[in-house]
């Protein structure tokens, strides 16, 4: 199983933005983001929300067999509900540019017992 952390900035001006779409993603949209989340591939997905000097983002840390395959899934996904996540979260409060998929961060550091 692998594992995979980042961090997204949230845009200025779109803090309370983004825990609105936060809090419908843990109500009225759960069950459509828990099936989401399995098609593509998750077996965990835990954000934190982090303030910093820099402004505020959003932690992510995934477990998935092909965490690679994450990626691809969820932006080519079809879903209604995918479609939804990418325009409210990754474009609008993030930012992202969905035209390539985002380099992946480089493990320097990892600790099993």
């Amino acid at each position: 199983m692998g594992h995979y952390a980042f961090a997204n900035p949230v845009l200025p001006g779109k803090i309370d933005v983004w825990k609105s779409y936060i809090k419908e993603m843990n109500g009225p949209r759960n069950k459509e983001r828990n099936e989401s989340r399995k098609s593509v591939g998750l077996t965990v997905e835990s954000v934190w929300l982090q303030h910093t000097p820099m402004g505020d983002f959003a932690v992510v840390y995934w477990e998935a067999k092909d965490i690679n395959k994450v990626f691809e899934r969820l932006i080519k996904s079809d879903a209604p509900f995918d479609k939804w996540f990418r325009d409210k979260i990754l474009v609008e409060v993030h930012g992202m540019d969905l035209s390539k998929l985002p380099p992946m961060n480089e493990l320097v550091l990892d600790f099993k017992a």
